[in-house]
């Protein structure tokens, strides 16, 4: 039925694009809780936040769809994909093609895929998916030894986690460290830990195309003025 209904959804819009465009492109996220620092945002309203993202110079949402740790549904992204007219990222950890199809019928246009917590086998199956059902695949990795698994797979967007899984510490210079071994024609993402304008810029010096915010402009009480804040951060 998934399948089915993938094939007749209206077409992905291009998160790519979004990324790639002039000056380093704000993600910013729709996020209720984290298991680092649990509840988020109390009054949690997603399409409110998406709604002031975008007229803040967002160039994508990003919506967290996990229930277990984030407190985020699928229909946070079905309400939020109405309600905008940028792409939509379903931040989640897909493991099995049926994910893939479920977020493409949600209208997500692009999907997170974990390195950390997939084989070799099943990061290219989905990334190959992805691809066909018109998605972007925003790969993620947090070190060496996962670039090393994700290039040959020539993903067309890599997303560079800055917090240690396993201790939930924060470190920029991971981004800075991993964008040298990631070709040129290979968009990137700079995640996690970003809580200031000043932290976007080092971002944009070490060369990334994109930053994907989420507390930082969830908890803000003026989230406009704060997604302006961090999007003329990553433009100047």
């Amino acid at each position: 039925d998934l399948r089915a209904m993938a094939a007749v959804a209206p077409p992905p819009r291009d998160f790519l694009a979004a990324v790639r465009a002039p000056g380093v492109s704000l993600i910013a996220e729709c996020k209720k809780a984290s298991p680092s620092k649990g509840l988020i945002v109390r009054d949690y309203d997603p399409v409110r936040l998406a709604r002031a993202y975008e007229k803040g110079g967002a160039r994508a949402i990003s919506v967290l769809t996990d229930t277990r740790h984030f407190q985020g549904t699928l229909e946070h992204l079905r309400d939020v994909r109405e309600a905008v007219r940028l792409p939509v990222l379903r931040k989640d950890f897909p493991f099995h093609p049926y994910h893939l199809y479920e977020a493409r019928v949600a209208g997500a246009d692009a999907v997170l895929l974990i390195a950390a917590v997939l084989g070799d086998g099943d990061l290219a199956d989905l990334l190959a998916l992805a691809r066909r059902l018109g998605m972007a695949a925003l790969v993620e990795v947090h070190d060496e030894a996962e670039l090393a698994r994700v290039l040959p797979l020539r993903p067309e967007l890599i997303g560079v986690n800055n917090r240690n899984l396993q201790t939930f510490e924060v470190d920029f210079d991971t981004t800075a460290r991993l964008r040298a071994l990631i070709p040129p024609e290979i968009a990137v993402v700079g995640e996690s830990g970003l809580k200031t304008a000043d932290d976007v810029a080092a971002m944009r010096a070490a060369g990334v195309d994109a930053v994907l915010v989420g507390e930082a402009l969830a908890r803000s009480k003026d989230v406009v003025f704060t997604t302006r804040a961090f999007v003329a951060a990553g433009r100047e």
